[in-house]
């Protein structure tokens, strides 16, 4: 990729490109008394015409906002009637969805148009329109490169592999125009290679122009991204999947599964983020190939296990046919291309809360640990209760393209309309299972109300205590049986409580292992607990260990985080390990970590993503942020710039344990 492009993006250059539109939109649709269909067809018709197109010198790939802001829909009071009446998932727009983009690519958007609603064709004209727009200006600049392609995409289908990607980056700059947000890339290898493959096989390209293309298309995925909605800068769910079964059972890795991941490695840039599909057939090699990006640092690929993933969705009702061509959300968590409506971040489960609760209001009056085990385990079942029964009435902002390119009326729904909920902090419930187990029932060092006072006073008065059970106690991730079964019993209970209830969409509720930002949010709804974490300090982020665990290696972690039974527990979360940046010395670190990996996935694991950090080189970006700019971490499902994030998620990186092989 030219590098001289490559700096204009990374260095923003292109922000001064953009401008701002001051338009009070939701007064005056909500004075036309506009529906909630119109208004989104009308904002997106002015969006498109406001853009502009920019062409940069030597871009093959192009599209790029001028336009910096989306003024909302609908007044606050609009949207407080809405929420007096109906549940609104995030911020009521549509997200986390996996369109066809195969089968818009294949057919071109003048042939979805014929069957599109009025609003949809309303879309479709105006992406045209701007399309149109990018082809004049490719006229006047001599890039007869850009016209040939853009005089085919998107109004036709695409004839060959620079179509195919300038047709996706077309529909996916619309998605991200139209108001949709987390809009995920899919199983990009298997619906784009037999476009590469055909030029390939006329010898229109080698590896090594088909990659230097390639470059360009990732380097669409960034120019735009610090504009997408996210809770941090990154959190942008620009997924791609890559590899995996497909519905014959034959492997999709592939040449461009390959180029994908060079791509990704020579950009080192956070976007698009690579996920890869993995089993115990996977070569030893493909691991190590992948674990060149984690020497990167780039905070991916996140791997995906078959093995575990397309069983345990055909158990919740998902057709072969569907759970094998499954694909991930904005962060984990397991979605179905072009015909899953499923919210799979709808809310999330406090295991810690649990567990607390228990212990301030059941440890004195329990005789034995299995009466409060007992305890515990009826708190996880009531906030399941409480969380299912307060989804009512789900609304969604009616979104007229993200309609056009799904294959089912996404307005009223999908195929499946399963509603995914997050368990959080689950190692320092279990690792505070085990303690109360140990001192209060086993050993009988300490009283409950001893125990009690300790934790809400916040250990202050007990350092000893402190003490023993951040540093002496057994804790979750050493290959301990006593304290891993607890993660087992927790998740099970969790999956306990979410069995045969239906949403209101007809669906069924989906246990998960994620976090998301809960490993801070919900570590502040609690105080201190009863595993030695104090007041203020963090979950472990996802399916993780705790922070101050003293761990063996990522091999007893492996060994501990993959005995649950995560057929029962698919929505998605993956174990999390840091690896010290200073492993990486040479070839042969490479592939240990790329066996780290394989022994997770042989074991059983569902989910694995790997982190390569330096504590002192982030401690420094925290003092020096203009000297580590391009500095990537994985903050939960999704990888940012260290020195854009807030400083609270920048310090639970740091907080980290760093492992080596």
């Amino acid at each position: 990729m030219d590098k001289k492009l490559y700096d204009f993006f990374v260095n923003k250059e292109h922000h001064k490109l953009r401008h701002t539109v001051d338009w009070n939109l939701a007064q005056e649709y909500s004075a036309a008394n506009l529906t909630p269909k119109e208004r989104m067809a009308d904002r997106f018709e002015r969006v498109m015409k406001e853009e502009k197109a920019i062409i940069n010198d030597n871009e093959k790939i192009v599209f790029m906002r001028t336009v910096a802001n989306l003024p909302d829909c609908f007044t606050e009071d609009e949207w407080a009637d809405i929420k007096s009446k109906h549940y609104i998932h995030e911020l009521g727009y549509m997200s986390n969805l996996s369109p066809n983009y195969y089968g818009t690519i294949a057919e071109g958007l003048l042939q979805k148009r014929k069957t599109a609603d009025e609003y949809g064709k309303r879309a479709i004209d105006n992406i045209i329109m701007l399309s149109d727009k990018y082809l004049e200006q490719a006229k006047k600049q001599g890039r007869e490169d850009i016209v040939e392609v853009l005089t085919q995409v998107p109004r036709y289908p695409a004839r060959n592999f620079r179509e195919a990607l300038q047709f996706f980056r077309i529909i996916h700059f619309a998605l991200w125009a139209e108001g949709n947000y987390h809009n995920t890339v899919g199983r990009f290898d298997k619906y784009i290679y037999p476009y590469l493959k055909a030029d390939m096989d006329k010898g229109l390209y080698t590896a090594k122009t088909a990659l230097d293309l390639l470059e360009d298309f990732f380097l669409s995925f960034n120019k735009d991204s610090d504009i997408y909605v996210g809770v941090q800068q990154g959190d942008n769910g620009q997924s791609m999947m890559l590899g995996g079964l497909d519905e014959n059972g034959n492997e999709v890795f592939n040449l461009l599964s390959e180029l994908c991941l060079k791509a990704s490695y020579n950009n080192k840039l956070i976007d698009p983020k690579i996920n890869l599909r993995v089993s115990k057939n996977t070569p030893k090699e493909r691991y190590t190939l992948a674990s060149h990006l984690t020497k990167a640092g780039l905070g991916f690929p996140q791997y995906s296990n078959d093995d575990i993933v397309i069983p345990a969705l055909e158990k919740l009702g998902y057709e072969y046919c569907d759970a094998v061509n499954y694909t991930v959300a904005a962060c984990w968590e397991f979605i179905i291309p072009n015909v899953g409506a499923d919210v799979a971040n709808i809310s999330a489960l406090s295991f810690p809360k649990a567990v607390d609760t228990a212990f301030h209001n059941n440890l004195k009056n329990c005789e034995t640990f299995d009466e409060f085990l007992t305890a515990v385990k009826r708190e996880i079942k009531n906030t399941a209760d409480s969380i299912c029964e307060g989804i009512k009435d789900l609304w969604f902002v009616p979104s007229p393209f993200m309609n056009v390119l799904m294959d089912t009326d996404i307005y009223n729904g999908g195929k499946y309309n399963n509603f995914g909920i997050h368990g959080t902090g689950i190692a320092t419930a279990a690792d505070s299972l085990a303690a109360i187990k140990k001192y209060v029932y086993d050993d009988k060092t300490i009283s409950a109300e001893e125990y009690i006072n300790a934790v809400d006073t916040n250990f202050e008065n007990s350092p000893e205590l402190l003490h023993k059970l951040r540093f002496e106690t057994p804790k979750v991730g050493n290959n301990d049986d006593n304290v891993d079964s607890f993660v087992v019993k927790l998740l099970d209970t969790f999956a306990d409580s979410l069995e045969g209830k239906t949403n209101c969409r007809g669906g069924k509720f989906r246990a998960g292992t994620g976090s998301a930002m809960y490993y801070l949010w919900h570590a502040n709804e609690i105080g201190a607990s009863p595993d030695g974490r104090r007041n203020g300090e963090p979950f472990g982020t996802n399916f993780s260990v705790s922070l101050f665990a003293d761990i063996k290696s990522p091999l007893t972690v492996i060994a501990s985080m993959s005995k649950p039974h995560f057929e029962r527990a698919i929505n998605g979360g993956p174990l999390t390990l840091e690896f010290h940046q200073s492993l990486f010395t040479d070839e042969e670190s490479v592939e240990k970590v790329g066996m780290v990996v394989k022994s997770f996935i042989d074991k059983g694991g569902h989910q694995l993503q790997l982190n390569t950090v330096n504590r002192e080189t982030m401690l420094d970006a925290q003092i020096h942020p203009e000297n580590h700019k391009q500095l990537v971490v994985r903050i939960w499902g999704w990888s940012a710039y260290f020195v854009e994030l807030d400083k609270e998620y920048q310090d639970h990186v740091i907080a980290r344990q760093a492992y080596t092989v």
